[in-house]
């Protein structure tokens, strides 16, 4: 369960280390992959490899669980409280609802990045996707609902990139694509685990029903040079 405290580390030096830049001590995905970037641990020299990944016209994204020490030569740009959950029992079933749920593919990079552009569930860029697997609804031949993979460590891999497109919200897509995606994760022998901001209690709602379970509170910053 410790991995689960740095998930963005211990993601990027296991499974995710081909999307890696940076080394033994700091660590952030490629800039066209995903804005996430961890240190090792809160220490000087760590701090100081976080800091040389940051370059003067970007920002990073932390998320972990221990208090976030900003490295010197940074600053945040905003600070904020998530939770992290984890579904240790099955996924509870659920109905099923207008359209199929299908793989999405590189072929679908365009949409899923218009609809996470528009929705906004989190950093999203050209090459998210190839995180990990997605899954998506099609209505009325555009890209109604998506949800998919993101970090991934042994035994563990996140829910996350859940939006719906708002011209076909209220028919449950996104409670239908969350409990595939973590179906799919506990088939394979791991357990699925994701985020959600401290205030957004309805989606924590929904991850409860699903059978989501608080772990942790988790500290989030953006980060981003002085």
């Amino acid at each position: 369960m410790k991995a689960l405290d740095r998930p963005v580390w211990s993601s990027l030096i296991t499974h995710h280390a081909p999307l890696a830049e940076g080394g033994a001590m700091a660590r952030r995905y490629q800039r066209d992959v995903n804005l996430f970037a961890s240190a090792s641990d809160d220490g000087a020299e760590a701090r100081r490899a976080l800091k040389a990944l940051v370059a003067p016209d970007e920002r990073v994204f932390v998320l972990q669980v221990p208090p976030i020490v900003v490295p010197c030569g940074l600053k945040a740009l905003k600070r904020a409280m998530g939770v992290q959950m984890l579904a240790e029992t099955p996924i509870s079933p659920v109905p099923a609802g207008p359209g199929e749920i299908v793989a999405l593919t590189d072929a679908d990079a365009p949409d899923m990045l218009a609809l996470a552009t528009m929705t906004e569930p989190g950093p999203f860029l050209a090459r998210t996707h190839a995180m990990g697997r997605f899954l998506g609804i099609r209505l009325d031949g555009r890209l109604a609902a998506m949800a998919g993979e993101r970090m991934h460590m042994p035994g563990f891999t996140e829910v996350s990139g859940v939006c719906t497109h708002p011209d076909f919200r209220g028919q449950g897509l996104a409670r239908r694509l969350s409990a595939a995606v973590a179906a799919a994760i506990q088939a394979r022998g791991e357990l699925p685990f994701l985020h959600a901001w401290q205030s957004n209690q309805p989606a924590i709602d929904l991850y409860h029903q699903l059978g989501f379970r608080l772990r942790a509170e988790v500290n989030v910053a953006v980060l981003a040079r002085q």
